[in-house]
């Protein structure tokens, strides 16, 4: 019949050997380059593990305290069977028990690695996720600051094509602006100009009536010398012609 104590040693021994087998393989798995630190954020961000976060820390310690107990014990066992097997090859003893004894060692130092490499590991993993968790935050901090710099970007090239409409409608009301002032300018200058033509032309035809006027005046004028002087020829005429006839009476 098989001793209890070795049964319950073989079964602690393969449940840590199962255990490490599992540390292993989850950190092969989280070191995989196709899964991002992103994707395994959304994964522990499941409903099951926030349930399982709360006690995360306390399961933590307590594997850790099992780890190092077992390791301890393994450290024990290998001193203890490597003493008994120089002892036992100092000493004359059949073969059977010294194959016993090398088992013995054989197996305590198989645990020692299995529960030294398994504590290992379970510290590499905590930091592990620890490590994926900071740099899916990481991540998601930058994607969040490249998505605000992209809408920045894009409300800023908005702004400066407004303005640039702005300035545009801008220029164009003040063009429109000018346009009209020269308009209104130009009108007025026409109007002016055309007031002028009018001024000039009424002018010209109040000066054409006195030059009209004045060209009668001199013709009247010139008609009454010439009537003058003939008057005063025919009273020369008149005066000579009396005086000749005094001039015979007197005779």
């Amino acid at each position: 019949m098989q001793d209890p104590s070795k049964v319950k040693m073989t079964f602690q021994w393969t449940a840590v050997a199962v255990f490490l087998y599992a540390e292993i393989a989850i950190l092969l798995l989280l070191c995989l380059p196709y899964i991002s630190p992103l994707r395994w954020q959304k994964i522990f961000m499941f409903s099951l593990w926030g349930k399982i976060a709360n006690y995360w820390n306390k399961a933590f310690l307590a594997i850790i305290v099992l780890l190092i107990v077992l390791f301890l014990d393994a450290v024990r066992e290998v001193r203890k069977y490597s003493n008994v097997h120089i002892a036992e090859k100092s000493t004359q003893t059949t073969a059977s028990a010294y194959d016993h004894i090398q088992m013995k060692l054989f197996r305590s130092q198989r645990n020692l690695y299995i529960s030294g490499f398994s504590l290992f590991l379970w510290l590499v993993l905590r930091r592990t996720v620890s490590l994926i968790t900071l740099l899916a935050k990481e991540m998601g901090a930058q994607v969040a600051l490249e998505i605000q710099v992209a809408n920045t970007s894009d409300a800023a090239r908005k702004y400066l094509e407004e303005n640039e409409k702005l300035q545009r409608s801008l220029m164009e009301r003040r063009n429109c602006v000018n346009d009209q002032l020269i308009e209104v300018t130009n009108k007025k200058l026409k109007q002016e100009a055309e007031k002028l033509k009018a001024e000039i032309k009424k002018s010209s035809m109040v000066l054409g009536k006195k030059t009209d006027e004045v060209t009668a005046v001199k013709n009247r004028a010139e008609s009454l010398k010439k009537e003058y002087d003939h008057l005063i020829r025919e009273h020369t005429k008149l005066k000579d012609h009396s005086g000749e006839k005094h001039d015979k009476k007197a005779l």
